[in-house]
């Protein structure tokens, strides 16, 4: 469940997903403890879509808005940029002192 889809939901639909996901955790919950989970991903997967609709109805309930992000474009690099080497600063070597 990806955040822009949470966010395009009724306050009626959050809570409903909330309930509708709160119970299928907790039938995954029995499946493991009986050992007949097949995808433990979805315990993880179950419980991060939970948060993200509870932050989402916590966020409506406070009145903060959140703007939709920009594109997924990357920035485009420069090009041209002339390299710049560092100079590698080699201590002199010290002469070793034979002396008894």
């Amino acid at each position: 469940m990806k955040i822009g889809d949470v966010r395009a939901m009724s306050p009626d639909e959050v809570e409903d997903k909330i309930l509708e996901l709160k119970k299928e955790q907790f039938n995954l919950r029995f499946q493991r403890a009986t050992g007949q989970l097949e995808s433990t991903s979805r315990v993880r997967a179950v419980r991060r879509d939970i948060a993200k609709l509870l932050t989402i109805a916590t966020e409506r309930r406070a009145g903060k808005t959140i703007a939709a992000r920009p594109s997924a474009q990357k920035p485009a690099k420069e090009k041209n940029k002339p390299a710049v080497k560092k100079a590698a600063a080699k201590p002199a070597a010290k002469a070793k002192k034979k002396g008894k």
